[in-house]
């Protein structure tokens, strides 16, 4: 049930290699260039749009980095590609447009983002665009339905549950507390099958990851990397970070 050792070779890049001090912003193609030319692996987020594609964008809402707002899932993925962003002239990529720019030269980490609403038109567009791309790549989620997903629609691609010891935090606010227990301890590790675990980095050690890693042979990465202690943290307790913020 391991990952392939190209996954853990190299680092990985949190949202590309960005540094928004440069105008390199996250999940945007001079984020996904520069961590290239770094020879990074690069994590991605993305996200269902209304017309059932896959955009490269962490947050479910527009806002935060764009000049537009609105829910990503109502709007296509033409009307997505035409939102401009704060800090850069650059614009959103769909999934097939990232694949077209890294073209298998570094391996991809994408993480599927989820309402927990039990939707998996995301899952099944990835399965579509990965079919015909040559390069390395993974999917993982932190929801459990999304890795079984992800087990069953690509079969043929190493799959990852992201996780962490608790989700009390207001973040996780909007799910329901039967939803919060569905990934406490990486439960549902024996259905979903997962090649690899991300937990979160300021979480380890924990015993959840240290028998998916050391019982059942899972590679273990910790997110995100950011400060000298935590390189220290995830050097002691897992495989390989997950980073941002500073080049290994």
């Amino acid at each position: 049930m391991r990952a392939p050792d190209w996954l853990t070779a190299r680092p990985v890049a949190h949202r590309g290699l960005h540094d928004i001090s440069r105008g390199i912003v996250e999940n945007m193609p001079g984020a996904v260039q520069a961590a290239i030319a770094g020879n990074f692996a690069i994590e991605v987020d993305i996200q269902l749009t209304a017309d059932g594609d896959a955009m490269v964008h962490h947050d479910h809402a527009l806002g935060r980095l764009t000049e537009a707002t609105g829910e990503l899932i109502e709007k296509t993925a033409a009307e997505l590609k035409a939102v401009t962003f704060k800090d850069t002239s650059e614009r959103m990529m769909s999934l097939p447009d990232l694949c077209t720019m890294v073209a298998g030269r570094v391996p991809l980490v994408i993480e599927v983002k989820s309402h927990f609403a039990g939707d998996r038109k995301l899952v099944r567009r990835m399965a579509e665009v990965l079919s015909s791309y040559q390069g390395p790549a993974v999917g993982m989620s932190f929801d459990p339905d999304q890795v079984l997903a992800l087990r069953e629609l690509l079969p043929s691609r190493p799959r990852g549950i992201v996780a962490q010891r608790t989700y009390e935090d207001e973040y996780w606010a909007y799910l329901t507390q039967e939803q919060r227990d569905s990934m406490l301890y990486l439960r549902h590790g024996l259905q979903t099958q997962p090649h690899f675990v991300a937990f979160k980095v300021d979480h380890l050690p924990a015993p959840a990851p240290w028998i998916a890693r050391n019982v059942f042979g899972c590679a273990l990465l910790g997110w995100t990397v950011r400060t000298r202690d935590q390189r220290t943290r995830v050097g002691q307790y897992a495989d390989q970070m997950i980073f941002e913020g500073f080049v290994p």
